[in-house]
């Protein structure tokens, strides 16, 4: 599960490698040029989770181990990347192999940091990289269709395949990308056999500037939400530039900085658990006097899959799981107080996992 990731990209100078660092803390090159990102930064970082502590203070737990999301920060994509422009087959390749898209847009005016068309134009920008995504997943379309069609002769179960592949092609050829493509289960798994770019989750994190502070509300803004509304895409607008700075500080340093410009939270803590909710996954709790610890799984686990993150011991010996919600964990300050005041349930193999579930496992 740890290698869930989200892919960062952008256009060059839109502030991408000043947010990964931000994020990871670790310093990707940043520079006022194209393409000084090639090889992939990659970053695992911690999710925030509020409840951790809280728990852990119930438990007396000695540490605490967060859930984490990998970022890889991808080069700058420019136009042409789908015919190799710039480097773009590299750059291609390394989005296919991640499971989510960040999309970095530049949502801020400055006359300093140069801007690949000369102009600030956030819905040009996207589009500049979609067509790419396009572009090479119309390809890789085509010569699916193309390799499947020789090996129909005689296997009728290649029918669908084609046929779905088709209408992927036609929908792409009109420019648009597969996730604006609606298709019946059977359909999508066909498309999901195949690492199409299009078909992924995309997360526009607008950066904006200092002066747009504390809204980050601007027209540029404003312009990529309806544009991500009619894709069914969220957005998160960030100040990179701030991000960076913050990241210097201790915890303590960042909530009273933060708080002085009006900001409750970090960008980064937004962009951080907006991702893991676009890759559909959820956190389950443990706790306990050595550690309080939050498991990664998709939404919709059962009980002992959940269990098989911890040891794949625990699954094939399933029996139970004993779960109490995070919100009775706190008001009956515990596991016990939770027990006696009933609101501890034992559940099944059937039981699906709820995010904030306090479970412990019992099995052979």
């Amino acid at each position: 599960m740890a290698g869930l990731s989200c892919g960062i990209v952008g256009l060059p100078n839109v502030g991408k490698s000043t947010l990964f660092n931000a994020l990871t803390k670790k310093a990707a090159q940043a520079a006022n040029y194209p393409f000084c990102t090639i090889d992939p930064n990659v970053g695992i970082v911690d999710v925030p989770d509020p409840r951790l502590p809280v728990l852990s203070k119930i438990s007396k737990s000695q540490k605490l181990v967060p859930a984490t999301i990998t970022f890889v920060d991808i080069a700058g994509l420019v136009k042409g990347a789908s015919e190799g422009e710039g480097l773009g087959n590299q750059f291609l390749a390394n989005i296919r192999e991640t499971d989510a898209i960040v999309h970095v847009v530049r949502c801020f005016e400055n006359d300093d940091v140069i801007h690949v068309a000369g102009k600030v134009d956030p819905i040009a920008d996207i589009e500049v990289i979609n067509l790419e995504l396009v572009l090479a997943d119309l390809q890789m379309a085509e010569n699916i269709v193309s390799r499947l069609e020789k090996q129909m002769k005689g296997r009728k179960e290649l029918v669908p395949v084609v046929e779905t592949m088709r209408k992927a092609t036609a929908h792409l050829n009109q420019n648009k990308p597969l996730r604006t493509l609606s298709l019946t289960d059977e359909e999508r798994g066909f498309i999901l056999d195949y690492p199409f770019l299009t078909d992924k989750k995309v997360l526009y994190a607008c950066n904006v500037s200092e002066i747009s502070l504390p809204s980050m509300e601007n027209e540029y803004v404003q312009k990529v939400r309806d544009y991500a509304a009619a894709e069914g895409n969220r957005v998160i607008p960030i100040c990179a530039k701030l991000e960076e700075e913050v990241a210097q500080f201790t915890d303590e340093e960042a909530i009273e900085f933060l708080k002085s410009l009006g900001l409750e939270e970090t960008g980064l803590n937004r962009l951080i658990k907006a991702a893991y909710e676009i890759l559909g996954l959820i956190s389950y709790l443990t706790t306990g006097e050595i550690e309080t610890r939050a498991w990664t799984i998709r939404r919709g686990t059962k009980a002992p899959e959940a269990a098989g993150k911890i040891h794949t011991d625990i699954q094939k010996g399933f029996i139970r799981a004993e779960v109490v919600s995070y919100k009775d964990m706190v008001s009956c300050n515990g596991r016990a107080g939770a027990r006696d005041a009933g609101k501890l349930r034992a559940e099944g193999k059937d039981y699906i996992v709820q995010d904030g579930d306090v479970i412990e496992f019992l099995h052979n």
